[in-house]
C-alpha cells in the first residue's frame, strides 16, 4: 500500500516512496512517500495559517478536542496496532502494539485535561502582576522508531493543548502507523492543525533549520539531538530534547533476588530493549549475585520471543538490521572482554532479525555493553562489594535519563537513590512513566522535560503582564 503525505486536512501524494519492511519477515509491508522541500514549506505554511485561528480557540475548545483525539484513536486502535506491529516489529500482546495504543490514548486523556491558569504574582497597592502563558507557533516533531505511536502522541497533543500548531516527521524506518494516526486525527481537528511529512534524513535537517518553525521537539539518539539543537541556532528556536540513556539499576545486599526479578527484567527488556529509560547496566552487590544472575535467567526462559503478529508472542526482533548489527557487536565484544554469557548470545535461526533475551554476567565500567547503550535485549550485569564505588560507577556515564534503587527498604533505596545522577530515579521498578511525572534527562541526555504541567509549559512562553 502506498501511502500519502497530509498537509492542510489534505492526502497529498508523493512522486517517490521507499519501502517500510517488517522486522519479524523481511517482508514489504508499506511504501513511504518521499516528501520534498516544497511539501515541507506547505506543510509549515499551512500550519501557520491555522495557528492564527487555532492559538485562538478558547482552553475549552482546545480540551474538548483533546478529548476528541482520545476517542477516535480509540475506535481505530485495532487497526493501528495492526500497522504497529508489522513495521515495528513488538507483539501485539504483553506490552507491545496494544499495550502502546493504550498509552497513547492515556497520555491524550490526562494531557487534555491539563490546564494553565494565570499566575498572580502580586496583587496589593504597588500595583498587580500576573504571568500568563502564550501558545510558541509552529511546532517541528521528529519522533524515533522505537515507541512510534505512543511518543507522536506526547509530542502532538500537549501542543496543541497549549494552543500550537504541528508538522510531524516520523522515523523513516517506521512512518506507517504516523502516517495514519495523523489521518485519524485530522477528523476530528481544523485543517493545518496537524501536517504529517515523511522522508529520510535529510528531510529532518530541513525541518528543524525552518525559519517557519517557532519549536522543535525531538526524541531520538543523543547524536541526533546535538544536530537538532545546532540547526535550531540560526533561529534560535525552543527545544525540547529526550535523548539517549544508559540507566543503571543498583540491587542491594537487603533485596530479595525472586521479589524483584520481574521488575527488574521487564525494566530492562520491555519493547526488547529499544526504549530510552530501560534499564541497560544492573549493579548487584557481591552477597546476591549470583542469585540475582539466576533468577533473571530462570525468568528469561519463560518468555516467548517470534513474530508480533503471532498472538502468543511476548517479545519480537530487534526491529532494524543497523540496531541488530549493533546489538551484535556489543555481545561479541563483551565476551572477548571476558564476559560470561549466562543465556541467550547468539542470533536466532531463520528470517528476521531476532536476537535472543541475553544476560552477560562478570563485566566492569570500561567495556563497551557496559558503557554503551546496547538498546537492545542485552544486559550486562556488573558485581560490587561497596554502595560508594557502586553510585560513582553509575554515575560514570555521559548519559542521566533514568535509574533505579532495589531494596527490601523503600526509604534507604530512596537515600541512594538521591545520589543518582538522572532526571528520573525509581524504587524497586524501572521505567514506570507517567503522564502526570514530569520526565526529561540530565548531563546529555536530553533538555527540557515532558508530560504532567511541566511538560505542557514546555510548550508556551510566558507573558508578564503588569498593572
Amino acid at each position: 500500500m502506498r501511502y500519502n503525505l497530509l498537509i492542510d486536512g489534505t492526502q497529498v501524494p508523493a512522486d517517490r516512496f521507499i519501502d517500510v519492511i517488517n522486522p519479524s519477515s523481511g517482508e514489504v509491508v508499506g511504501h513511504m512517500p518521499l516528501a520534498t522541500t516544497d511539501d515541507l514549506d506547505r506543510a509549515v505554511a499551512a500550519a501557520a495559517q491555522a495557528f492564527k485561528s487555532w492559538s485562538k480557540r478558547s482552553d475549552a475548545d482546545r480540551a474538548a478536542a483533546c478529548r476528541a483525539i482520545a476517542e477516535a484513536i480509540t475506535a481505530h486502535g485495532e487497526e493501528l496496532a495492526q500497522i504497529l506491529t508489522r513495521e515495528q516489529g513488538k507483539p501485539l500482546n504483553g506490552l507491545g502494539s496494544r499495550f502502546e495504543i493504550g498509552g497513547a490514548v492515556a497520555w491524550t486523556r490526562h494531557t487534555g485535561e491539563l490546564a494553565l491558569p494565570v499566575e498572580v504574582l502580586q496583587d496589593n497597592e504597588e500595583g498587580r502582576v500576573e504571568l500568563h502563558r502564550k501558545p510558541i507557533g509552529v511546532v517541528g516533531s521528529i519522533t524515533p522508531w522505537n515507541w512510534p505511536v505512543m511518543i507522536a502522541c506526547w509530542h502532538i497533543i500537549p501542543a496543541l493543548r497549549a494552543g500550537n500548531t504541528v508538522v510531524i516527521k516520523p522515523s523513516p524506518l517506521t512512518p506507517l502507523s504516523t502516517l495514519r494516526l495523523v489521518e485519524i486525527i485530522n477528523q476530528v481537528l481544523p485543517p493545518g492543525v496537524v501536517n504529517v511529512v515523511t522522508g529520510d534524513n535529510e528531510l529532518g535537517a530541513a525541518l528543524s533549520a525552518h525559519p517557519g518553525i517557532a519549536k522543535m521537539t525531538f526524541t531520538g539518539s543523543t547524536e541526533t539531538g546535538k544536530k537538532v539543537m545546532a540547526s535550531a541556532v540560526a533561529t534560535l528556536k525552543r527545544l525540547t530534547l529526550e535523548l539517549g540513556g544508559n540507566d543503571a539499576g543498583i540491587v542491594l545486599p537487603d533485596a530479595d533476588p525472586r521479589a524483584i526479578v520481574e521488575g527488574l527484567f521487564w525494566g530492562a527488556f520491555i519493547n526488547n530493549g529499544q526504549t530510552c529509560a530501560a534499564l541497560k547496566r544492573l549493579y548487584v552487590h557481591d552477597s546476591l549475585y549470583d542469585e540475582v544472575c539466576q533468577a533473571l535467567v530462570d525468568y528469561a526462559g519463560q518468555i516467548p520471543i517470534g513474530d508480533g503478529l503471532d498472538e502468543g508472542s511476548i517479545l519480537g526482533p530487534v526491529q532494524n538490521a543497523m540496531q541488530f548489527a549493533k546489538v551484535r557487536e556489543l555481545v561479541e565484544d563483551a565476551r572477548a572482554q571476558g564476559g560470561r554469557i549466562l543465556t541467550g548470545g547468539e542470533p536466532m535461526p531463520g528470517p528476521g532479525y531476532f536476537y535472543p533475551i541475553t544476560l552477560v554476567a562478570d563485566l566492569d565500567n570500561g567495556t563497551r555493553l557496559v558503557d554503551e547503550e546496547q538498546f537492545g535485549p542485552v544486559l550486562p550485569i556488573i558485581r560490587y562489594s561497596d554502595i560508594d564505588e557502586a553510585i560513582a560507577k553509575a554515575n560514570d556515564n555521559p548519559a542521566g535519563l533514568g535509574g533505579s534503587v532495589w531494596s527490601s527498604d523503600p526509604e534507604k533505596a530512596k537515600h541512594y537513590a538521591k545520589q543518582l545522577e538522572c532526571g528520573s530515579v525509581w524504587i524497586n521498578k524501572h521505567g514506570a512513566i507517567q503522564p502526570n511525572a514530569p520526565f526529561g534527562g540530565v548531563k546529555q541526555s536530553g533538555i527540557g522535560v515532558e508530560f504532567g504541567v511541566e511538560g505542557l509549559k514546555e510548550f508556551t512562553v510566558s507573558q508578564t503582564v503588569l498593572s
